[in-house]
């Protein structure tokens, strides 16, 4: 069996819970402030989540891998590419593609990474202070 494959319980569980934060923020808030930046800052957390649920890979690599990704598609935004694949009429493609195009969205994947990259290295220090207790 191959090492980097390796299913995480609670990765996949803070997967679920980002995933259900998301679709309520996409069907039930319409605000100027959780749904286009809280929304962003959390997709990029629910995809190093869900990648980290099943990949034992290291947190800086997945970490720039989710944010490369992220960049990636908010660029096709820019193109859009929604469009241009002939999605347009499919408000799920729309949504989870997205559609418009924004500079700041940038800083909201950006700053999703930094507070998982923080959040992993609490995370460590907690557990080697664990270890050195017991």
């Amino acid at each position: 069996m191959n090492k980097i494959l390796k299913f995480k319980k609670l990765y996949f569980l803070l997967t679920i819970i980002l995933l259900i934060v998301e679709i309520l923020i996409a069907l039930y808030v319409h605000d100027s402030f959780i749904r286009p930046y809280i929304g962003d800052f959390l997709v990029v957390i629910l995809i190093y989540c869900f990648f980290k649920s099943f990949l034992d890979t290291p947190v800086l690599q997945t970490a720039i891998l989710v944010l490369i990704f992220s960049y990636l598609v908010e660029t096709l935004q820019y193109f859009d590419i929604v469009n241009c694949i002939g999605l347009q009429n499919s408000k799920l493609a729309r949504i989870i593609i997205g559609s418009t195009f924004q500079w700041i969205d940038f800083i909201a994947y950006t700053a999703g990474i930094i507070f998982v990259m923080i959040v992993e290295k609490i995370s460590l220090i907690a557990r080697l202070w664990l270890k050195q207790k017991n």
